[in-house]
């Protein structure tokens, strides 16, 4: 009897050695838990998440079977982010998904442990989340939607080529969006562009900030700030009232009635990331995962913008032309 107790517990041992070794995340066939948490509804971001999801199914993790996906949508408001976050750790999910900077930020900012993949972060770094994008050093890693300001610039020089003032209008709370404002000043110094910068805290200032802001500059630059985007039909409406073209730093808005942008897929972002997180639920070291950025980009042209500005259609067969929505 005693030999026979002896051998159970040295083949229970060796179950549970493989299960480490293998990095199993699940305990008794219990479902792999995973919350997503992004901050708005909105186009580019929703294909973030979709790209995200299909890599997990496509590697074998599928939601309802051995996976439990819970999706919660902040719809743009900060505070609801870390309730979300915090309902996360509370619930002792497994894995972390977060859409956007205030989403990561609010993640991480409630759990050292939990692995947080992120998407749809222009700096990690300069947002606090990871040591570099070399070697994060922190529970998290993933994939960061960065694109230089200069490429939306190029665009500008092609499209509207007698432009003189370029405003921005952006989100003072948000890191990922003063650094990018910063990046367009840098830049258009260089190119000996005027920048009219207005800040807004909440979508109720954008209204009145964007009928301002119109007339007094040439262009309007759309950085991927949240804010900014969510608020896109306002913003799009004030401007074709004054002839301004918006170049835009996604295809979402372009897709609402900006004329262009130098973009990247943020479903193949998502999807990245996805498969950052398969590797994470494998056993893989999060701290030790390099983030990642968009690697395939494209000029998009609404070609109903072009068409009410007046505009040339650029001879460039690199370009994707849409039509607004």
């Amino acid at each position: 009897m005693k030999t026979t107790k002896l051998v159970k517990n040295m083949i229970l041992m060796g179950l549970v050695g493989v299960s480490v070794l293998t990095g199993c995340v699940t305990k008794n066939d219990e479902k792999i838990k995973i919350g997503i948490t992004q901050i708005v509804e909105y186009s580019a971001l929703d294909e973030n998440k979709e790209g995200f999801i299909k890599a997990l199914e496509d590697n074998g993790y599928k939601d309802g079977e051995n996976i439990d996906i819970d999706f919660q949508n902040a719809q743009g408001d900060i505070s609801t982010t870390q309730t979300i976050a915090k309902n996360f750790v509370s619930q002792n999910k497994d894995l972390v998904f977060a859409i956007s900077t205030p989403s990561a930020q609010a993640a991480y900012n409630s759990t050292k442990d939990i692995p947080i993949v992120i998407s749809a972060v222009t700096d990690p770094v300069s947002a606090g989340l990871v040591e570099s994008l070399e070697q994060p050093n922190t529970n998290i890693s993933g994939t960061s939607d960065y694109i230089s300001v200069n490429k939306q610039l190029e665009l500008v020089k092609t499209l509207v080529p007698d432009a003189k003032k370029i405003g921005v209008i952006y989100n003072t709370s948000e890191v990922n969006s003063e650094i990018q404002v910063n990046e367009l000043k840098k830049y258009c110094k260089e190119y000996g562009y005027a920048v009219v910068e207005v800040g807004v805290t909440s979508t109720n200032e954008v209204n009145t900030a964007i009928s301002s802001l119109v007339s007094k500059v040439d262009v309007l630059y759309a950085p991927t700030d949240q804010l900014v985007v969510s608020s896109m039909p306002i913003i799009v409406q004030k401007t074709q009232e004054k002839n301004i073209p918006i170049i835009a730093s996604e295809k979402g808005s372009v897709e609402l009635g900006a004329l262009a942008t130098c973009g990247i897929d943020y479903y193949e972002l998502g999807y990245e990331s996805g498969k950052m997180a398969v590797e994470v639920l494998k056993g893989e070291d999060i701290s030790k995962m390099p983030m990642k950025t968009g690697e395939k980009m494209e000029i998009i042209i609404n070609e109903d913008a072009l068409k009410n500005l007046s505009i040339q259609k650029p001879d460039d067969e690199r370009i994707v032309y849409i039509n607004t929505k």
